[in-house]
């Protein structure tokens, strides 16, 4: 069953949201430094006994042992998620094969057709809300290719049982995911859904905008007026609680996601750093400029220099509301893709300069090789992962500085000869 009622949170709720915008957009300059990507999960003991051992944590966060006993009675592991863990495709393939898929020729044109189908719904809900409606419909698209996975088996599948299995799991990121598992269970008890009804990824995202069930249980919000919340069955009730999430998270109203720029000769690349935001005019005064002639609206507003293939790739200033679609899914490649698909959508072209397609990528040996390197010569003080997140890409970048090269921190099977030698 589907949450009853107008809104989870009251209107006041979302007046208050605005004022978290500076906090939030702080918060997203940090929180993915954090994450990182995907990283090899050990359960944690057999999979009964640790969904026995769960119900005292459930307890605890207010779940009674009746509901926990009923939604996980009988309960297997998912032997899918162990593969989908280490294969998620946002941190194991390049950038533009990443984009060349989501945002196809055959998406962008599905994507207008149902956008124009329901024009009148996403012109009201971003009216409501603030939200870009073409951001809305980009978060339809790349989440669910507007709607049209939902009723497929192989993708969507009981929540609690996936929940549950990623906490055993017990990945990078395990107390996030016992989080999400809680706020599942509190579904199931406090607003009438069902362990068989709430269904969505293997990794607990729900509905046509795949919100995660936690942003589901705080920021749901009725969007088609029938007095329920069920954003699996109502394109309303998603686009209405993803846009309510996108607020929270720290979305501005009226601001776009970036630009696509170029840098001039000579420029200092170690000003690409997100921990580091600045006038659009600090940029401009340095020779960045707009690509195509187009010019920056509005100075003051502050943005990040962006290489996500290094200096050979194309380039982007990036607002904070880039950082928000890394809330809504940390991988850069996946907020590239939407913010990407937004414009196309609008009827925006492709990036004006190309990607370096033949460019050769270090194996998860070699990944490592390139930490343990950085570290011991002082760069770098993160996990010895395999994972070259940001951190190790500004530590990479930094090694550049001091070699003379060009420090675009983008870490390709090249990097591992100066770094050796």
């Amino acid at each position: 069953m589907p949450i009853r009622g107008k809104s989870i949170f009251s209107p006041a709720t979302v007046t208050s949201m605005r004022g978290m915008w500076r906090l939030a957009a702080v918060l997203a300059l940090v929180v993915p430094v954090a994450l990182g990507g995907p990283a090899a999960a050990q359960p944690a003991g057999r999979f009964g006994d640790f969904v026995a051992g769960f119900e005292a944590k459930a307890v605890a966060a207010g779940i009674s042992r009746t509901a926990y006993r009923a939604a996980s009675k009988g309960l297997t592991p998912d032997p899918r998620t162990p593969d989908l863990i280490e294969t998620q495709p946002e941190f194991t393939t390049p950038v533009w094969t990443y984009l060349d898929k989501r945002v196809s020729a055959r998406r962008i044109a599905d994507g207008r057709a149902a956008f124009g189908r329901n024009r009148r719904l996403f012109g009201r809900i971003g009216r409501r809300f603030g939200v870009d409606p073409y951001m809305l419909a980009a978060i339809w698209g790349i989440e669910t290719d507007y709607g049209s996975v939902l009723g497929n088996s192989t993708f969507i599948r009981p929540v609690v049982r996936s929940l549950m299995t990623l906490a055993w799991r017990h990945r990078a990121r395990w107390r996030a995911d016992e989080a999400e598992l809680i706020a599942a269970l509190k579904l199931i008890q406090d607003h009438g859904w069902t362990a068989q009804s709430l269904v969505g990824s293997w990794a607990g995202a729900v509905g046509h905008t795949q919100i995660i069930v936690s942003g589901l249980l705080r920021y749901g919000t009725d969007g088609d007026g029938d007095g329920r919340i069920d954003p699996q069955r109502s394109l309303g009730d998603a686009l209405a609680t993803t846009a309510a999430y996108l607020l929270a998270l720290g979305y501005r109203p009226g601001e776009d996601w970036g630009y696509e720029v170029t840098v001039p000769k000579g420029f200092d690349l170690l000003l690409a750093d997100r921990k580091e935001l600045h006038p659009i005019s600090f940029f401009a005064t340095r020779g960045v400029r707009r690509v195509k002639g187009r010019r920056f609206s509005d100075p003051g507003q502050e943005v990040f220099l962006y290489l996500p293939a290094g200096i050979g790739g194309p380039k982007f200033l990036m607002t904070r509301n880039y950082l928000v679609l890394k809330g809504y899914n940390f991988s850069d490649s996946y907020a590239l893709a939407v913010a990407h698909l937004t414009d196309r959508l609008k009827g925006g072209g492709a990036f004006s300069e190309p990607w370096p397609r033949g460019t050769a990528f270090p194996d998860p040996g070699e990944r490592e090789a390139i930490q343990k390197r950085l570290k011991a010569l002082g760069f770098y003080d993160g996990p010895i992962d395999g994972r070259l997140g940001p951190e190790s890409q500004r530590a990479f970048q930094l090694f550049q500085a001091q070699k003379g090269l060009p420090a675009d921190g983008f870490i390709t099977r090249d990097a591992l000869a100066p770094l050796m030698f």
